[in-house]
């Protein structure tokens, strides 16, 4: 045995956990028209461009119905009179820091007036069958259609640079 202090051996590098963050996707129908938000407010908006349903962050202790009804309000002045829970997506590494979950909604029916145009951008009713048209995340051109499925679905995207590189989908039977 040799009188040399025992060496300190470095633990093997680990891949960072990304954080985990959770939002609702909310699409408010009125009849043939979906109500979408063009977020073209800020350039530094991860989702410039693009249009999106409405929707956002759970704020502490919330359940994804109140963040779901809180966010629609917020961001449209409307109040949420009817809603179905229709997803679940799961986004991992979506922005290089977080794996996004949201709970994805479907509103039929809301009272109130919409309201001025949210900090994120503009909001505009957009006949539903013409959606797929929009500037949209590759994923949803995916998942839209499912909105109309019965039952629900869980689905998980990748992006990597902003881009879609491959899905998984999961439906289960209404009721």
């Amino acid at each position: 045995m040799s009188g040399d202090a025992p060496r300190e051996v470095a633990a093997p590098a680990r891949p960072r956990a990304p954080s985990l963050r959770l939002a609702t996707l909310v699409y408010v129908r009125d009849g043939d028209r979906t109500l979408m938000l063009h977020r073209n407010a800020r350039p530094d908006d991860t989702h410039y461009g693009k249009w999106n349903g409405l929707g956002g962050k759970f704020e502490p202790g919330e359940s994804p119905e109140q963040c779901m009804r809180r966010e629609v309000l917020e961001e449209s002045g409307l109040t949420v009179e009817a809603a179905e829970l229709k997803g679940i997506l799961t986004f991992p590494d979506f922005d290089g820091e977080h794996d996004w979950y949201a709970f994805v909604y479907l509103v039929t029916r809301t009272s109130g007036e919409l309201g001025p145009h949210p900090a994120e951008g503009s909001l505009r009713w957009v006949p539903t069958a013409e959606l797929l048209g929009l500037t949209l995340w590759e994923g949803d051109r995916w998942f839209i259609p499912w909105l109309d499925r019965a039952g629900t679905f869980s689905a998980v995207f990748n992006y990597r640079g902003g881009r879609l590189v491959d899905h998984e989908v999961s439906f289960y039977p209404a009721g």
